[in-house]
């Protein structure tokens, strides 16, 4: 890829970006904001503590005309996996408004069903939590070199 084209795709990416966090945990949290706002300084982060909230969070986007999240990190047991599977079952039913965003699963489980059950649902990956702001802060980075200035991330205009 040339430079021009990587500067291309993160400007359109930066572009009204925002981030909804589905996080539980309040420790857990306070390290992910931590280390997103070293690493993703421009992109608006919103967390939602619950599966419900996080549905809110979305259609509220819709009615309101406000943009949806350009990638959707969540915590796999927030705090029962069967929540995170609904809540990514509804987002990533065919007839839905969000189904292109991408979701990525983050859990401090490596249990191969877990994983599994993850693609099974739809996510777009699955990562293994970091156990230490440290790696906290390798993982945004490594997340800000691939979602936002690597690939190109589906724009609302374009969303069915």
């Amino acid at each position: 890829m040339n430079n021009r084209h990587n500067r291309s795709v993160s400007k359109q990416n930066f572009q009204h970006a925002s981030l909804l966090v589905v996080e539980d945990s309040d420790d857990h949290w306070h390290l992910i904001s931590m280390a997103l706002m070293q690493a993703l300084p421009e992109v608006k982060t919103v967390r939602a503590a619950t599966a419900d909230e996080a549905s809110t969070y979305l259609h509220n986007c819709l009615l309101d005309g406000n943009e949806l999240p350009k990638l959707i990190l969540m915590d796999l047991y927030i705090p029962d996996r069967e929540d995170a599977w609904h809540l990514l079952q509804e987002i990533k039913q065919p007839d839905s408004s969000f189904k292109q965003v991408p979701v990525v699963i983050l859990s401090y489980s490596d249990d191969l069903e877990d994983i599994t059950e993850s693609y099974f649902y739809g996510s777009t990956s699955y990562v293994t939590k970091p156990i230490n702001i440290q790696g906290w802060q390798e993982y945004f980075q490594m997340l800000r070199t691939y979602w936002w200035e690597t690939v190109t991330l589906p724009s609302d205009r374009f969303m069915m």
